[in-house]
Order: C-alpha cells, then structure tokens, then sequence
C-alpha cells in the first residue's frame, strides 16, 4: 500500500487535504528536520503572490510537477527498459545521461569555486526533478540543449505572479511578460544576472541544461550559504520558490536521490504528470494510465515537442486557475470573467519616486581586499520620505573582477524602516581600475544610482634582502647565491606586490648599464631588466641567477615595486686572488 501510495495516488481517490497530508508524510519520513508549516514560513503558502520580486524567487514562483517518489529506496543500479517498465521507483530513480553529468560537472565546478557551500548533485537533481522532469525526461542534444524550449506558463496575473516582460522575448517569446525558460525554470530576469556558461561553448542558454544546472547551483550557494547546514539548505530552497510544499517535495526527492540512481539513456526518462496548478488532481495524483508502447506527452502541459509546453517552474504552490495557453482546452468559467482585472493594491515600491545615496563615501581599495566602506542607498517618496520594504538592487557594471561578499555580481537587499539598503560588502579582485556599482528600485522605474569605485595595485611601502651575504662573482662566472627580498607595506607582509629588477648604471643614473652582471632571458640572452616580477604570499621575491661577464668592478641592483619601495643591492665581480707560494726554508 506504501509503495503503491508512493508512486502515485490513485486517481479519484484523493481530495487536497489528503494529498497534501501525503506530502507531510512524506517530508517526515524523507526529509527529516523540516515541518510543513514552520512559524517563520506558514504565509509561504500553496497560492501565488501577484507581486513577485524575481530575485526571491528564481523562477517567479511559477507552478512545478508535484509527482512524490515511491517511498522504498531504489536499488542502485536497476535495469530499466527504454520505455521505463519495471519495478516500482526504478524508472524514478533513473536520471537522463546528459542531465545527470550537467548536475555532476556543475557539483564539482562548485566544489572549486564555492568550496564552503556544499552542494551535492542531488539537491539540482530533485528540483531539475520538480521543475521540468528532469528536462522532460532527457530530450537534450549531445551539447546539452533541449531539442525544443521549455517554458513555463505566462506570467501574466492570471492565477500566477505577474512580471512585465524584462528580456524582449530573447528567452521565452513573449514581449508582454516573463515566462520561466528551461530545465531548471528560471525567468529571464534572474537569468541576466545568474545565467553560467556551464559547457563551455562562450554562450549563457537557460535551455542548456548545463548552463542551468551550473547557474542553479550558483543561485542556491549565493549569500555564502553552506547546504550541509539544514536551515540554510531550507532558505537556499525557498529561494528558489516561496513554498512549503515546494521545499518538502524538493527534500524528498533529494533524501530519494541520495539513497541511489542510476543513469538511463537521453529521452527516456520517467515523465512526471502532476503539476502545482492543475485544479484536477492533488499533489502527486496520477492521470489514467498510459498504455504500454504509447508514449506519453513530453510538456508539463502535454504538447509533446512545442516550443510552448509549459513546463513548470518552481513556485506554482497549488493555484486552482486554468492552465495557460498551449496546455489543452482548459475548462470553461463558470461564469463570465470580468471586463478588466482588478487593481492591484498599491504597495510601498509605488511610492517610490527616487533612490538617493545614503552616506557611502569613496570607495577604495588595493587589489585582493576587501573595501572599507559599505554602499547604501535610500529609497524616497516624492515629498523625500523615506520608504521602508523596498528592493533594491546592486549591480557591478564595468570592467573589473570585484565582487560582492559570496562571489556574486548583483545583490538584492530590502529597504530598513528609514528606507535604507546596504549592499553586502564589496571585494576587490585583481583587476585594477574603475568600475560602477548601480543601484535600482525593482520593480519600479526610477532613475538608477551610480557609485563609483576605484581598485588600486597592490603596494609596498619598504624592501629589505633576507640574507646579508656579499655578493661577488669572477668574471664570466655566475653568482652562487641569488638576490631574495621581502617587500611589506606598513610593517605586514605585502604579497602580489608587482616588482622590476634593473642593473642600473650608478646611483645617481638609473639608465641600464650595458656592461657588467646580468641575467638571463628564455633563450639564454642577456638581460639586464626583469619587469612583470611579483612577491608571494609571503612578501618574498627571490630573483633569477645572475651572471657576470668580463668587466670587474662594483656594480649596482635597483629593485622598485608599486607604491615606492625601493632597493639598491651591489654586485663586486673580481679575479680570484692567487695564493702566495710557500717561502725556502
């Protein structure tokens, strides 16, 4: 009976509070440590917000397949037919080829980059299951792509969130409003700034399911979160859809995973069939069975390879209207829908008629740190009062690599009770130069703010060598020992510190001298400049062999670095001296 229940509930049997007890039951058994309506949680409920911020949720809150795993553990590596026959949770538990090396490869992309996150392959496997099975059970190309887009329904107010088109229907066709696009289901506006190259090909595609895999993963590790920790894997799930019922099933289908799958050819996945908003089945109910040897609609909305298929995207939480366009005749209204939708009620962006800078100063610093201060902005009404819960967002726009705290690019932060947004703080990279973090009011049409900011080389204020041995040489010989020094810029180390080394003609005359100790180029040629020189972690420099010619006498090695330091080292070459002979006794 449990693993029956476990597949799918059957149809006609189940009422929503049935059903959505199954999912309770189902994070208790699977999912330990997350209740289904958690005090901090329980208005993340199962009906969509008309006022979607796109950057709470990755994907507008869009519906997903809400189809429960069996609730006996897969074997690990079960054979399974092409056409998904077998015992019960093997064709679950089977993952598209393709799909299952993008979640893999971006695991491990993640592993170098964000090291502290966490992220196992697992957690995109469960919502690259919950999202659009698995990119509608493997129907990718060899490069990863969808072989058609998957889209998710019109984002339009009508029963979902509504989002003004923001990408001009580069992504998901449509010029009037957003729609969710691809395997992981992110709308254009949250791709902009969170899209990834994940298969290297130069090019950011939401219908890649490398790229989205990648992208997810970034999205969910964002704000330096560490999915080991159950609190944080939770918020990094709720990110993506504002539902209980979203993070309950997304954790099931993770402990799922976790217990074993195994990989099954490209387009012959287990196709999900239930969805959030589909107002004739509970979660995780089954439509009648489908023959065997009949394949079954690809599309969450079942249109097999168009383009609009309406694949779910993560958020939908159980709305009761119809489905959106391309989906199948939806159900006549029981009565006429009116001439004109209802005005939305105003909210706290609407008043919003300027952002304004909140007392960030200049913004400086050396490459590899951190700036000192914090960038804020406040959100203001036409009569200049401030306006508190307003998003605002932070973008770093320009040539440079710094990066807001956590590696990311843009963040979004909610104004406080004086209306003030403080963004994370900014880390400069190893880009020097200028660069412009804007600051904007989502959701609302206002002209943005610019803060300037500046990174600057790394310095050092003072040299020193680490050794006080002469340096001497015969002529045409080399020296035994090489220069090493150790640059630091107020008394601390000063690592990454840029350097040139000269053989300078005097003291006084900084010119090349052309004769005298010298180094040695890739092919064995004399040099007397090293520039593109750099200390390491330690502050140390150690430079190249020297080596002398025939001219003897005392010569003189400047080393400079950015910021002044500066070092004059001298160099004696001179003919041995003979030994005197013994006298006669």
């Amino acid at each position: 009976m449990a693993a029956q229940f476990g597949r799918r509930l059957a149809k006609g049997a189940v009422t929503t509070a049935v059903a959505a007890a199954a999912v309770a039951a189902l994070s208790a058994s699977q999912a330990p440590g997350v209740t289904d309506n958690t005090q901090d949680r329980q208005n993340a409920g199962s009906q969509p917000s008309t006022e979607v911020n796109p950057e709470e949720s990755a994907t507008g809150n869009s519906p997903y397949y809400t189809d429960l795993p069996p609730l006996n553990s897969p074997t690990p590596s079960p054979s399974t037919t092409p056409g998904g026959e077998g015992p019960i949770g093997e064709s679950e538990a089977g993952i598209p080829a393709t799909v299952l090396d993008a979640y893999k490869k971006a695991e491990a992309a993640l592993r170098e980059s964000k090291p502290g996150c966490n992220l196992p392959w697992q957690l995109l496997a469960a919502i690259g299951k919950v999202e659009s099975g698995q990119a509608r059970g493997g129907r990718v190309d060899a490069d990863g792509t969808t072989t058609a887009p998957i889209l998710g329904p019109v984002l339009n107010g009508n029963g979902f969130a509504n989002i003004s088109d923001t990408d001009g229907g580069e992504f998901d066709g449509d010029t009037s409003h957003d729609r969710a696009v691809g395997p992981m289901q992110f709308i254009p506006s949250t791709w902009a700034w969170s899209g990834r190259d994940g298969n290297g090909d130069g090019t950011k595609d939401p219908n890649n399911i490398y790229d989205a895999a990648l992208a997810a993963g970034h999205y969910l590790c964002r704000l330096d979160r560490d999915m080991s920790v159950q609190k944080e894997l939770n918020r990094a799930i709720l990110s993506y859809n504002q539902s209980t019922e979203y993070l309950n099933l997304v954790l099931t289908w993770l402990e799922y995973y976790r217990k074993g799958t195994h990989e099954v050819p490209d387009g012959t996945g287990a196709l999900p069939s239930d969805r959030s908003d589909d107002n004739n089945s509970g979660a995780g109910r089954s439509p009648s069975p489908t023959p065997p040897g009949t394949s079954r609609p690809s599309g969450p909305n079942s249109t097999p390879e168009g383009g609009d298929s309406g694949s779910p995207s993560p958020g939908g939480n159980g709305s009761s209207t119809p489905k959106p366009p391309g989906s199948g005749s939806p159900t006549p209204p029981s009565s006429p829908p009116p001439s004109s939708p209802p005005a939305s009620p105003s909210t706290p962006t609407d008043t919003v008629t300027r952002i304004e800078n909140a007392g960030t100063g200049k913004l400086t610093a050396t490459a590899g740190d951190a700036f000192t201060g914090k960038i804020a902005a406040r959100t203001e009404t036409k009569a200049g009062k401030a306006v508190a819960k307003v998003r605002v967002r932070f973008t770093i726009v320009g040539s440079t690599d710094a990066t807001f705290n956590g590696g990311e690019s843009v963040a979004t932060v909610v104004t406080n009770s004086a209306g003030v947004a403080t963004a994370p703080a900014l880390m400069a990279g190893e880009e020097t130069g200028q660069f412009t973090v804007r600051a904007t009011v989502v959701g609302r049409s206002v002209p943005a703010l610019n803060f300037a900011a500046t990174v600057t080389a790394r310095q050092a204020d003072a040299l020193a060598r680490t050794s006080d041995d002469e340096l001497t040489c015969a002529p045409g010989d080399e020296f035994a020992e090489q220069v090493e020094v150790k640059a630091t810029y107020k008394g601390a180390a000063a690592d990454g510190v840029a350097a040139t080394a000269t053989l300078v003609t005097s003291a006084d005359d900084a010119t090349v001298n052309d004769e005298g100790p010298y180094f040695k180029d890739a092919d064995g040629e004399a040099v007397r400049t090293l520039k593109g020189l750099k200390t390491d972690a330690n502050g140390l420099l150690e430079l190249p062999k020297l080596f002398a010619d025939d001219t003897t006498g005392t010569f003189l090695l400047r080393i400079t670095t950015t910021g002044g330091a500066t070092l004059t080292v001298e160099l004696k070459v001179a003919a041995a001296t003979a030994s005197p002979s013994p006298s006669a006794s």
